[in-house]
């Protein structure tokens, strides 16, 4: 499967962004799907993810109650809203095809993911 992430971009502390990852593939559906983050220097890290018909949802602890992770199956895409942003939200974010909160193995490329960068 490819991934395309978008909608990243530099926002001041507070702010909010909406972030889409689109799928390749006629499989999209049939998986749950994650959002991945990877700071500077840090490895790369679960966010959120969402069953795949969407009824169930998993949050880090971190951006309980600021992020809301869904996904339209039809448009073979997931989204990520980000509300109330803070600077070590700062990182790329990538989704991908997820079992838990780890990606699946072997699902294919991450792709360049989307910079998001929150400024104080």
């Amino acid at each position: 499967v490819q991934l395309q992430a978008s909608g990243g971009g530099l926002v001041q502390a507070g702010g909010s962004l909406r972030l889409s990852c689109v799928a390749s593939g006629r499989t999209f559906s049939t998986t749950s799907m994650g959002w991945f983050r990877q700071a500077p220097g840090k490895e790369r890290e679960f966010v959120a993810s969402i069953s795949r018909l969407g009824s169930t949802t998993d949050y880090t602890d971190s951006v309980k109650g600021r992020f809301t992770i869904s996904r339209d199956n039809a448009k073979n895409t997931v989204y990520l809203q980000m509300n109330s942003l803070r600077p070590e939200d700062t990182a790329v974010y990538y989704c991908a095809p997820s079992i838990g909160r780890s990606s699946r193995a072997n699902f294919g490329s991450w792709g360049q993911g989307t910079l998001v960068t929150v400024s104080s």
